[in-house]
């Protein structure tokens, strides 16, 4: 490989800087995108910050926030489509939540193949506990907007969501 003398790099041939010149030069919409997906990415890092400095797993309280949302107790393949994992990746995020009595499992009350898991008390207590906290590490990064601002920014996601 060919380096340059001075300072010891490699040359970057022309596919190189193209492909670096397409990703670094991107047209409005993916722009925006873009920065949408870091920002949220970079919200996610502080709720998952405040978990992990109590000694929780965010993935496993979002499990169940949606149980909780949803009125306490709901299929495992219908959880699963919420938080957009597999049926086989919802059972590796409840089988803990289970093991640590935040969760349980029964046998559906009409179709006996079918199991319903339902948040338990220590599963309501945790979340009452925690999730105050958490909204308000979050609301601390979103204090960079201003109300107004906040407020487009939910038309703005609400508008993209519809579409």
């Amino acid at each position: 490989m060919d380096y340059l003398q001075e300072e010891n790099l490699p040359l970057i041939d022309s596919k190189q800087d193209a492909l670096q010149e397409y990703l670094l030069h991107l047209p409005l919409p993916n722009a925006a995108f873009f920065t949408m997906v870091e920002a949220t990415a970079n919200l996610v890092a502080v709720s998952e910050k405040y978990w992990q400095s109590q000694g929780l797993n965010g993935a496993r309280i979002r499990v169940l926030v949606e149980i909780a949302k949803d009125g306490g107790t709901m299929l495992p393949s219908v959880l699963a489509e919420k938080i957009g994992v597999t049926k086989a990746n919802i059972s590796l995020l409840l089988t803990p939540l289970e093991r640590d009595g935040y969760i349980a499992r029964a046998e559906h009350a009409r179709d006996g193949r079918k199991t319903v898991i339902s948040i338990t008390d220590a599963g309501r207590t945790l979340l009452s506990g925690h999730l105050p906290g958490n909204r308000e590490a979050v609301a601390r990064q979103m204090g960079k907007l201003d109300e107004q601002e906040q407020h487009q920014l939910i038309v703005l996601l609400q508008k993209l969501n519809r579409s």
